[in-house]
């Protein structure tokens, strides 16, 4: 699979489709509309409003569908949702098309406003979804006749596990998985499969598996004596991008836990990766960015005067840069004003407490009204962190937390935060036991991510900073 020709397929699609959906209602709007103004025929006679037509909108219409999600997950995309999505989107831009261009028109009657709308609403609509639906009903029949899949790993070796592979494999038209192999959970070893599918090792090795066989599926095909291992499976795709399906049980089944996404195939609880429908991913990278540059400048002339109070008041850097990790398990610099004297990271790491004397007189004063992170707004803008999300740890610190909470692995799926719900709730930790007590608030958070729910860890956070009640 070609993943940017295809985008690239969508693109230039969409771009062709609003520059014809605009001329075609240029073309109206000087026909119908003008000419029944003045009482007499018009020509058509392209102007610069026609040329910065169709050439500026459409650029923004693209922006439109990027910022909602229609050129992710390219090939997986249905008709009946792409419909949906594209009948949304196209009234929303419409919309605002109508009220920052078209309503200074002049015009015959208010009659002239809802056909100047609905004109431009049904062409720009019309022409988009069709040309869609046929390049969304090519792809999806290069699926259904197996010329292109998703590079696929089944995990579990036992009977239930080749049932679903021979069901898959002898469907009519394919479902899109392309099996690269399989692995085991138990001492089968693979018995049951024989020749049908490679094996590829254990689940010690799953994630090692996955990077090198480029998977982007995984289904968990394991007997009910087996679900004890659920669980670190799960663990161990936290930080891999990959949707994950489970055979469900009965149980799974009347909970109403399991969604169908076919007629065809045995049914399957579905994991996907994706925390935040995609519009509110993009408005929150967005707002960090904004809001980051928008402090950084803000706050310049206290950067000015805390670096010289820090660097009068004590002996040393200005600021305090260390390694944390990060979105997906991966390290990054971190950058605060340094609070504590020189030397004081040196050996053994270890956690600050309120009566740490390795903190400088400045330093307790900085931290007390979170003066010191303010630099991190840097590490937002370039894309390390955001405004909100758990808090960075130490590759140190978590591996000892992993010892003793493995889902730690959770809060490596979304970027980490200047502040977080664990933090609003509980504060800074002071050991290990505080860090795994303030963990469930992150992983609740991370479970219900939404840009309400960010709005209120900010407005708590300004909230304890102000009362200086926080730990």
């Amino acid at each position: 699979m070609n993943k940017p020709r295809q985008i690239i397929k969508y693109v230039i699609a969409d771009l062709l489709s609003a520059m014809l959906a605009w001329a075609l209602f240029y073309y109206y709007r000087k026909i119908g509309i003008e000419s029944a103004l003045y009482g007499a025929h018009l020509p058509f006679q392209p102007d610069k409003n026609f040329y910065l037509g169709i050439t500026v909108l459409p650029i923004a219409w693209v922006g439109i569908y990027a910022l909602v999600g229609t050129y992710n997950d390219i090939y997986r995309k249905s008709r009946l949702r792409e419909f949906g999505q594209t009948l949304y989107v196209s009234l929303i831009g419409v919309l605002l098309i109508f009220f920052s261009l078209l309503l200074d028109d002049v015009i015959v009657s208010y009659k002239s406003y809802y056909n100047i709308f609905f004109v431009l609403f049904f062409l720009q609509f019309g022409i988009t979804s069709i040309v869609r639906f046929f390049i969304t009903t090519h792809t999806a029949r290069k699926i259904k006749n197996r010329e292109i899949g998703f590079p696929t790993l089944i995990i579990g070796s036992s009977e239930r596990a080749v049932n679903l592979f021979k069901e898959y494999e002898e469907e009519k038209l394919s479902l899109g998985y392309k099996f690269v192999g399989f692995i085991h959970v138990d001492h089968n070893n693979g018995k049951y499969f024989g020749d049908l599918l490679p094996h590829l090792g254990g689940i010690e090795d799953l994630t090692q598996i996955i990077d090198a066989n480029k998977i982007e599926e995984v289904i968990i095909a394991i007997e009910s004596s087996e679900h004890e291992f659920i669980g670190r499976i799960i663990n161990e795709l936290e930080d891999k991008d990959v949707i994950i399906k489970i055979i469900p049980d009965m149980y799974d089944i009347l909970a109403g836990t399991v969604k169908m996404t076919s007629i065809f195939g045995s049914p399957l609880i579905i994991i996907n990766p994706s925390l935040m429908p995609v519009w509110q991913q993009s408005m929150k990278r967005i707002l960090d960015i904004l809001v980051s540059l928008f402090f950084l400048m803000l706050l310049s002339p206290v950067y000015v005067i805390t670096s010289i109070i820090i660097k009068v008041s004590s002996r040393g850097p200005i600021f305090f840069v260390q390694e944390r990790i990060g979105l997906h398990g991966n390290p990054f610099t971190i950058y605060k004003f340094r609070s504590m004297f020189v030397g004081a990271e040196k050996g053994t790491p270890m956690l600050s407490s309120d009566n740490d004397n390795r903190i400088t007189p400045f330093g307790k004063f900085m931290r007390g009204i979170r003066l010191d992170e303010i630099p991190q707004f840097y590490n937002v803008l370039i894309g390390d962190m955001s405004l909100v999300g758990p808090r960075p740890e130490r590759q140190f610190f978590i591996d000892q937390i992993m010892q003793r909470a493995p889902h730690y692995r959770h809060l490596h799926k979304v970027r980490p935060g200047i502040t977080s719900w664990g933090q609003v709730k509980y504060g800074y930790a002071e050991n290990v036991e505080e860090m795994i007590h303030r963990l469930k608030y992150d992983i609740i958070y991370i479970e219900n991510m939404s840009l309400s729910l960010d709005f209120k860890i900010l407005f708590y956070t300004i909230k304890t900073v102000l009362q200086r009640s926080g730990k």
